[in-house]
This record gives structure tokens, sequence and C-alpha cells, in this order.
């Protein structure tokens, strides 16, 4: 069993940076890949990025290719995602999950934390 918490969201204008955090519990942390996804008023959730759980490789949509980084820390079982050169369509819910195979990129995660809100003015 995996729990998950985000923190980190909140409002900020367009072009500043956030960094949202994930905090996980469980002793396996280091065995799952870690992604974050993100949700908008009235649109589907989507896939904004993950990171393997042995060599670190990430992955990105294209939308944030550039601009978000995303890294763990196993030792203190926690993810993060830099986000940099903001837009206001990148406001949304943001959400990390955990997932035990891969492919990452896909959305069917074990285990999800209960989002954290970003908003981007204009």
């Amino acid at each position: 069993q995996v729990q998950l918490v985000e923190s980190g969201g909140g409002l900020v204008q367009a072009g500043g940076s956030l960094r949202l955090s994930c905090a996980a519990s469980g002793r396996t942390f280091s065995r799952y890949g870690m992604g974050w996804f993100r949700q908008a008023p009235g649109k589907e959730r989507e896939f904004v990025g993950a990171i393997s759980w042995s060599i670190g490789r990430t992955y990105y949509a294209d939308s944030v290719k550039g601009r978000f980084t995303i890294s763990r820390d196993n030792a203190k079982n926690t993810v993060y995602l830099q986000m940099n050169s903001l837009k206001p369509e990148d406001t949304a819910v943001y959400y990390c999950a955990a997932k035990a195979r891969p492919p990452l990129v896909v959305g069917d995660y074990d285990y999800w934390g209960q989002g954290t809100q970003v908003t981007v003015s204009s």
C-alpha cells in the first residue's frame, strides 16, 4: 500500500514557477514509477510527466516539455514537479500517482494522491 500527499500548489502569475511535492508512505516507494497528471475544469485528466523507479528516466507531455522537470528522492520518499514558465493553460488540479509496472505514460496507476490546485493568472 502506498499513500500519496501532494503539496506546493497555489496561485502564480504567468511566467512564474512553482514546485510541487508528493510525499509517499510505504517502504517500497523506490519500486514504483511516479507520475504527475492534471485535470482542468471541464476537461479530462491528462498525463504531465513521469519518472521511472530505477534509473530515474523521465517522460513528459509535449505541452510541458522544456518547462517542467520531474525528480525524485527515494531516501525521502518524495517526488517533485518543478514547473517553470507557467501559462494560464497550466491551471488545473495536479495529482501524483504511483505505478508498479510500465508503461508510465499510460494512466492506469495503482495509487493516487488527493491533488493540489495550481492556478496561473494572466
